[in-house]
Order: C-alpha cells, then structure tokens, then sequence
C-alpha cells in the first residue's frame, strides 16, 4: 500500500491505494519495497542529520512512517552506489581559463569509528581564482568548489586528488596548493607537481610563532610587540631573518622546533609574492571550512561510532551534495515502470 492525496473542490483528503503484487512498482528497487521518490528523499535527509533525526523530519514532512534503520539502510546503500559509480576524473567546475588559477588544499581530521577509535578522513577542494569572491569590507568567499573526500591512508587519497587536478590542466603552471606543515601534503605536492606553487597557510606560520613567543617572554607587551614585529617579517618573506632573531633569544627545544618549522617550509613562505597573484589568498581557511561543512556536520555529532564502510559512504553522499550533483543520486534511485496488463 501506498499513501495517495485526492483533491476535490478545494478540500484534500488522504487514503490509501492498493497496488497489485505482481505490478512492477510493487516489486521495489535495489532491494527495498520502496518508491523511486521516497528513497531519494530518505538518502537525503539520511545525508543531512543522524537517522533518528531524520525519520522524525520525513515523517513530519510526508506524513509516512518508516524508521531510522530504515533511513540507515536505504542510504548506506546509495552512499555505496555513488562511490562506485563515480568517475574520478568527473569536473564540476568550469575549464581553467588562461587568466585564473586552480586552488588546491588538502587537509586531515579525525572522526570516531568502532574499529580502530579516532581515523583520519582526508578532505580535499579545488576552486578557481576566478571564483574568489570580495564584495566590499565583507568577508570573502568561494562561489564554485569541488570536493574529495577519504577515509584512509594518504597515498589512496592522493591518488584520487591526482585524478581530479589532472583532469583540469595540461601542465602545472596553473596550479597553486595552500596547506599546513603535514609531511604527506608537503611531500606529495613536491613529487606530483613540482612546478607548482605550494604555499605554506601563513595562519599556521603565525600560530606556531605565538605558541613559542608564550613560553619565552613573560610579559605579555614585549611578546605581542615580538611576535607582530615577526609576523610582519614573514608577511614580507623575510622568514630567514625570523629565524635569525628567534636563534638571538633563545636555544630552547621550543625555539629549535620552530626553526626547523621554518627552515622545511621556507620555499613555501614567499608570501609577498602570493599576495601579488590569483586571488591573493595565503591561508588554508577554505579546507578548514570544507571539514566542517563535508564531515563535522554530519559524521561528528554527538555519540557517534562509524564503522569503517559506513563513514565512507556517508563520505561519498557528503561530497557528491556539496559538488552539486545530487541529481546523481536521483537517477541511481529512479527506475523506469512499464505499463501494467
């Protein structure tokens, strides 16, 4: 059985149709006795919120009870789906033009599994120069994005990135990657696209600079002049003179740290020049935003435990909604019904 709505002089009433069993709408898709329309609308409020939330929310809306196991099924299934059937080298974003760049970051953070604790899922996005958005004293922001997203060890992850990039450039010199200080980001950049522009995100230059500047100086004017006189330094590529001024105070472990912090990613901090080209941006903020938006929303609430398979599929619905491709889950939903005898 089915709800159905008749509507007759203004006054709508709700019953029930019954469908005959050997109709080919009784006989359901990709195992589950459910209609094309109400599975879609189940993996995408199943995509948004934990399952329980979410059958409340369809139940409100549709006035039809299912349950949250349910929900779960249902979208666990098309999280596979979309996942396998992905091309790896699909663009959401436009071409490249000869005037723009393509941004890059990557970036890991944690979420809570049942089989092996906290793991890392690894989210990457692309966006142009072109779509770098200032309006006025208001905060910037990224029109268009596309996003990657993994659950798993790096060279898997960076492999799926290589597809992506190389989908949208014939050469490197288009290319521009902001990441923090994590060896795997800085080596796969160095290996894969050598002729790229890597920037390392000032933001953590300059939280590293006050982490050390709070356990040598005591007075607090002295280290905020300090360290706004470094930053500044930095801002101006001027990083070896930084390191310099950091070895005449001290020789602490703390201040060693942070030189040798300086001295890895040197190549990486000619900030005044990154100022200067694309759409000027010198910090990882954009990948920071991804992770909350792609995983934290969804797969950090409160009490949760994925399991391995589970967070990867709700990873694939995750990215796919945030492309902008939902339509693909809708045709992997649809099935076409012939006519009944």
């Amino acid at each position: 059985m089915f709800p159905a709505i008749s509507v007759k002089k203004n006054l709508t009433t709700l019953g029930w149709i019954t469908i005959n069993n050997a109709h080919p709408f009784s006989m359901g898709h990709n195992g589950f006795q459910i209609s094309s329309l109400m599975q879609e609308k189940m993996v995408y409020v199943g995509h948004l919120d934990c399952y329980q939330k979410s059958n409340d929310i369809l139940e409100k809306l549709v006035s039809v009870k299912v349950s949250a196991t349910q929900i779960y099924r249902v979208t666990d299934t098309y999280g596979a789906q979309i996942g396998a059937t992905t091309d790896p080298q699909e663009r959401t974003l436009p071409p490249v033009r000869a005037d723009e760049l393509l941004y890059v970051e990557a970036d890991g953070g944690m979420i809570l599994t049942r089989k092996d604790d906290w793991k890392e899922v690894k989210v990457g996005r692309l966006f142009k120069s072109g779509d770098c958005i200032h309006a006025g004293e208001k905060p910037g922001y990224i029109s268009h994005s596309q996003y990657q997203a993994h659950l798993g060890n790096s060279k898997t992850f960076c492999r799926q990135m290589e597809d992506l990039i190389d989908a949208y450039q014939e050469g490197n010199n288009s290319l521009v990657f902001i990441s923090d200080g994590a060896p795997w980001i800085k080596n796969w950049i160095e290996d894969a696209y050598p002729k790229s522009i890597s920037i390392l995100d000032y933001y953590h230059a300059a939280e590293h600079l006050h982490q050390f500047a709070e356990k040598h100086f005591a007075d607090k004017k002295r280290r905020e002049q300090w360290t706004t006189r470094q930053k500044e330094l930095i801002l101006q590529s001027k990083v070896t003179v930084v390191i310099r001024n950091i070895k005449r105070i001290s020789n602490s472990k703390e201040a060693l740290q942070l030189i040798d912090y300086y001295e890895a990613n040197k190549s990486r901090m000619d900030y005044s020049k990154y100022v200067q080209i694309g759409a000027g941006i010198i910090g990882s903020g954009a990948i920071e935003s991804a992770h909350r938006t792609v995983v934290q929303k969804r797969m950090k609430l409160s009490g949760q435990r994925w399991s391995l398979n589970g967070a990867q599929n709700m990873l694939h619905l995750r990215v796919t909604s945030m492309n902008g491709r939902w339509d693909k889950i809708i045709a992997l939903t649809k099935c076409s019904f012939k006519n009944a005898a």
